[in-house]
């Protein structure tokens, strides 16, 4: 029997719980021993549980508990799942996680000190719930050198964006149908604004790179500005939208990372993935583009991640599996001004077709999109220019005679 220990009973808390109770057969042929849950750690009460007995409020009760050998950390946050995993990782414990927030900051110190200490610290619950990625990542595709990293990391923003592609939602509208039927939260700022996808592009990052790639490096846009203009323009030239991470390593090692919403090819296999799925590319030189699809959160999915690091870490009880990366200086990413992309540009101006013109003077040739009976508006897609570039010619462009309504970058996968 290994006793193991779980920190967190909310909703992917509960699930991991729930399969180690009904899957017992199943892990028990998989690891040679039954997974015994000894303690449970949460603030609340859970009289009706069928752990009742099992639930503890005090940290203390598991990190001194000897018997205790694997912990899945589901609490979330920084504070105090930080401290009380490097404790537990210190003790000799391995960790398991979903708390994208904690690897995405932390990862790299706590992935040294597990290191330091024999033991195991895995968490492929943080990056894509139960789609699988860490682990081929950082085993089937070892043999490649990867290239570059995109996906749709969010599933409550492809599901509003879905929505207004298909059924000519206004946002709002999308967002209010996404906090019903439970894929976006009360507070959905996480999700719109772009820093749940940022976190966990970090840690694909971190992982694909070998260097910890922290979240204030990386310039994060969410999809609160998109609007059905946007949609209707994209529609135009057989693109949707979506809200994408994108990490690619560049010649000097450097990377160009960042999380944005773009124009992305109807046909592509991003471009094909709606509603609360999730997609992530891995482009390596071998392979070639590699895709895993699927739900990218929920209790149950996440769960399933959980328990299958907490299996993997009852396999290395007395080895420490290869899963690292380095810590950085914060040099190892190139500034947003001098990625390159080309970008979709919407402008507001009476005076439209002289901006048309000046346009074309400033940028040379452009993919000009059909604005309709709009007399006031034009729109086009610039050459690929440095993000820089772009906002320069820009604001020589408008100068005081019209407004940039929107700005979209445009994806070349």
């Amino acid at each position: 029997m290994i006793e193991v220990a779980i920190m967190g009973h909310g909703v992917v808390g509960s699930g991991v719980a729930e399969i180690l109770r009904t899957h017992k057969k199943k892990l028990f042929a998989s690891v040679g021993e039954e997974l015994h849950i000894k303690k449970i750690l949460d603030l609340r009460e859970f009289p009706e549980s069928p752990f009742a007995e099992r639930f503890t409020k005090n940290f203390d009760e598991i990190i001194n508990d000897v018997e205790i050998r694997v912990v899945a950390e589901v609490m979330g946050g920084i504070h105090p799942a930080y401290d009380y995993t490097k404790a537990l990782l210190k003790a000799g414990k391995s960790v398991v996680t979903s708390n994208k927030e904690l690897v995405a900051k932390k990862g790299a110190e706590l992935l040294e000190i597990a290191k330091t200490n024999n033991v195991n610290y895995l968490f492929e619950a943080s990056v894509g719930g139960g789609i699988p990625i860490i682990r081929p990542m950082n085993q089937c595709l070892v043999a490649n050198n990867v290239k570059e990293v995109a996906g749709i990391l969010n599933g409550t923003t492809n599901f509003i964006l879905t929505k207004m592609f298909n059924e000519g939602m206004e946002f709002d509208s999308a967002l209010k149908l996404a906090q019903e039927l439970g894929f976006a939260e009360r507070n959905p700022a996480a999700d719109i604004e772009g820093h749940d996808s940022c976190r966990k592009i970090c840690i694909l990052a971190s992982l694909a790179f070998g260097k910890h790639v922290y979240p204030d490096n990386i310039h994060t846009t969410g999809i609160t500005n998109i609007t059905l203009d946007d949609v209707k323009y994209a529609a135009s030239r057989d693109c949707v939208i979506k809200l994408i991470g994108d990490v690619k390593v560049l010649p000097e090692g450097k990377m160009d990372i960042l999380v944005a919403p773009m124009l992305v090819s109807c046909h592509s296999q991003l471009g094909t993935i709606e509603n609360e799925f999730n997609g992530i590319m891995v482009r390596g030189d071998c392979t070639g583009d590699v895709v895993f699809y699927g739900k990218g959160a929920g209790s149950m999915p996440t769960a399933s991640a959980v328990v299958a690091d907490m299996v993997d870490c009852c396999h290395h009880l007395k080895t420490r599996r290869y899963l690292f990366w380095a810590d950085s200086d914060n040099g190892n990413v190139i500034p947003y001004s001098e990625s390159e992309t080309a970008m979709y540009v919407r402008i507001s101006s009476d005076y439209s077709e002289s901006v048309l013109i000046k346009a074309k003077e400033l940028f040379g040739e452009l993919e000009v999109l059909d604005s309709g009976d709009k007399h006031n508006e034009i729109a086009f897609v610039t050459p690929v220019m440095k993000i820089g570039e772009i906002d320069a010619l820009l604001e020589k462009l408008t100068d005081g005679k019209a407004e940039v309504s929107s700005k979209i970058r445009v994806s070349d996968f």
